[in-house]
């Protein structure tokens, strides 16, 4: 029993940090435990742990020699904390005194800890997960949602439903922080109509730090105490009390921790409140006037926006922003107006809403998009923010997305670079000659490797999809269909993301009578995967989901097209791992990132994508396929429609022929050329160890002072 024991307090300390959840062997230690109650717990180590019984413990442990799989596991993880030979110990050493604020409204670390809803969400995670590899001190603060976002589900007529859950603090690998007194850290924020409080958590992830904070307390009103319980519900009231929170709130939750941090990153504006409650503080600490102290605030913050359309900012009528901040801003000197003033384009505009985004642009020094075009759309659409200045010549910069490598590469490719690029090459994924390797690799060996992530998918698929019909009481007919939809050797292209409309999930089944003869094809089939959420307040994305779910219910496509709910991180690991293609088809130029089809590369799917975001930078002829040539139409019916026709022309004169052209041996050589091509010149710029070492250097160190001379 004693044995027992110490195996128990080893599973549960790695439970307990994040960092598990991108180290595949350590997942597949908890997985072989209790395969089934792995399932049924959503991959939560610290529930699984909770739930296994002691004597199963001890019986698989005993039956699969699991002590030294354990020991080694739980080894490995302290020598990970304990590295100092990182790329952070030697080119960030000046943010070890006092490190990086990284603000962000949401965190996507694994479905099992439900802060996040999507693209942003993840992009955050992984920026968590990639500077703690890379050892730069950096602690994320953002809010506990104990609802998360909701729940998908789709009733008979295909109409998305939502639900939402109430976590259990006790089975998230979460902790309470304790404040200098040894009791729960509380922060409390003044407002007109009385004090706002929140506790504050903590999660590890990997050698980062995540602060959490959580209005659900007794000393708050009801109303308040839900303050936190859904990601992006409610008004405009529940929403600038969320972002007080995040970004005054998260402040001082730092400061009580005595935690200075040398530069703030302000992750989309949610959090640009944190710049006033900063230049507060200065201002109480060395009194000097506000004006000075905004200039010093200014120079350490980093913002980095992500939403090139305009209606996608947080703007708020003064009222709202007196009653929130009126006690800030008395105790900034400042005015009414001129406080209004810093959030709006038009200072002396009293018709001008309050906006987030202006107030991240006039408090930070280091501004940037999220790919290259995004950072010219930025430009123009900030540009009268800077009246003196030339379009090109406005402040905002661009640092492109990367994804986490580890996260989401599937361990099956994983094993492959292993063999070939050297069991390092994780260390090394940033750099161009790291995957120069990929040409010697033999094409059958990458073929078989997708093939098995291909299978892979479409089990989940089919059982997801029986899953989806017993909820809804379908008939057994249904249930054995829903078994065997989809061809394992059938072309399959996967589209998963938010159900906006800009997205324009439905682009590729515009022409359906077309699109039946495309995707039944005889000798070249094609199939699709759907998968994604619409905004609770989107009917317009509702009535596109349920316009998929029909098309997946005609039966001419019952067994081509398919919708999987409930789209989650479980999910796109999934979809990212064993399509063939990557679909992406936004209106250019609405998407500022779209960092999946970077996920669905590492994994030897192909991007065929509008030539927007990641792509348009990243796309060279040889590497995926492109939708148009990157121009836009004044009109968004033409637009879409040449989009459209575009889509259909290259899906069945490019994509289709080079999938289904084999050699005597069975193999696609063309397309298993365009895989190599796309691994050798896409995986080591679009992956977020690159993407933080670009804001170290870029952002960072310039913001914290520690820019020596070359």
């Amino acid at each position: 029993m004693v044995g027992q024991s110490k195996l128990l307090d080893k599973l549960k300390d790695l439970a307990r940090n994040l960092w598990w959840c991108w180290q595949a062997n350590v997942i597949d230690l908890f997985r072989e435990l209790d395969p089934t109650l792995w399932h049924d717990v959503d991959h939560n180590p610290v529930e699984f742990l909770k739930r296994l019984p002691p004597e199963q413990l001890e019986r698989r442990a005993a039956e699969m020699a699991l002590d030294s799989r354990i020991d080694y596991a739980f080894r490995r993880l302290s020598e990970y904390l304990q590295d100092t030979d990182s790329w952070g110990a030697i080119n960030a050493t000046i943010l070890r005194a006092r490190p990086v604020a990284y603000f962000s409204a949401e965190f996507g670390l694994h479905e099992s800890l439900p802060i996040y809803s999507g693209g942003l969400g993840v992009l955050a995670g992984d920026h968590l997960k990639s500077a703690s590899d890379l050892g730069i001190p950096l602690i994320g603060i953002g809010l506990l949602y104990n609802q998360g976002y909701f729940r998908q589900s789709l009733d008979a007529n295909g109409w998305q439903q939502e639900s939402y859950l109430n976590a259990d603090t006790e089975l998230l690998p979460i902790e309470n922080v304790l404040g200098a007194d040894g009791k729960p850290l509380m922060i409390a924020i003044e407002t007109a109509t009385g004090v706002l409080r929140a506790r504050v958590w903590r999660a590890e992830v990997g050698r980062t730090l995540l602060l959490l904070l959580d209005s659900n307390v007794p000393e708050n009103s009801e109303d308040d105490r839900t303050l936190t319980a859904r990601l992006y519900g409610g008004d405009a009231r529940v929403r600038i009390r969320q972002e007080l929170l995040l970004g005054v709130g998260g402040l001082r939750a730092l400061h009580a921790l005595n935690i200075h941090p040398s530069v703030l990153h302000l992750n989309e504006g949610h959090s640009a409140f944190a710049t006033l409650e900063m230049i507060r503080k200065l201002m109480e600490e060395t009194g000097l006037p506000f004006g000075e102290v905004l200039r010093e605030v200014a120079q350490m913050t980093v913002f980095t926006t992500h939403t090139p359309v305009a209606a996608g900012h947080d703007r708020f009528p003064p009222q709202l922003v007196e009653e929130h901040l009126g006690k800030i801003r008395e105790a900034l000197h400042l005015s009414y107006d001129d406080f209004m003033g810093l959030g709006r384009v038009y200072a002396t505009d009293h018709n001008e809403l309050f906006t987030m985004t202006v107030l991240a642009l006039k408090l930070s020094r280091y501004a940037n998009g999220v790919s290259s075009l995004h950072g010219v759309v930025s430009r123009r659409m900030w540009h009268p923010l800077y009246p003196n200045v030339t379009e090109e010549q406005v402040p905002i910069g661009h640092i492109t997305n990367g994804v986490h490598v580890q996260t989401w590469v599937a361990p099956q490719m994983a094993m492959l670079f292993n063999k070939h690029l050297g069991v390092d090459w994780p260390k090394r994924q940033r750099y161009a000659e790291t995957w120069d390797a990929i040409d010697k690799i033999d094409d059958a060996e990458i073929w078989e490797t997708q093939q098995v992530l291909k299978a892979r998918l479409i089990n989940f698929v089919r059982s997801r999809m029986v899953a989806q019909a017993k909820r809804r009481n379908e008939p057994d007919a249904n249930l054995e269909r829903f078994a065997e939809v989809l061809d394992p050797n059938a072309l399959t292209i996967g589209f998963a993301r938010r159900f906006a409309t800009y997205k324009r999930a439905g682009l590729v089944l515009q022409d359906i009578d077309r699109m039946v003869d495309i995707v039944r094809s005889a000798e070249r089939p094609i199939q699709f995967v759907f998968a994604g959420k619409a905004h609770p307040e989107d009917r317009m994305g509702k009535e596109l989901i349920q316009s998929i779910v029909k098309i997946c219910r005609d039966e001419r496509f019952a067994r081509n097209v398919v919708f999987v709910e409930d789209y989650d991180m479980n999910v796109a690991r999934h979809l990212v791992q064993g399509v063939d293609v990557w679909l992406n088809n936004p209106r250019r130029p609405q998407e500022a990132s779209g960092t999946s089809g970077e996920k669905a590369v590492l994994n030897g799917a192909l991007n065929f994508s509008v030539l927007d975001g990641w792509w348009a930078e990243a796309y060279d002829g040889t590497n995926g396929f492109a939708i148009g040539i990157g121009r836009t139409h004044a009109v968004p019916s033409v637009q879409d429609e040449r989009d459209h026709s575009s889509l259909i022309e290259t899906l069945t004169n490019q994509v289709v022929p080079s999938f289904y052209e084999r050699d005597a041996a069975g193999l696609p050589r063309k397309w298993i050329a365009r895989q190599k091509d796309a691994f050798r010149t896409l995986a080591w710029r679009f992956n977020a160890d690159r993407m933080v070492m670009d804001y170290v250097r870029r952002s960072y160190l310039p913001a914290a002072g520690g820019l020596s001379c070359q």
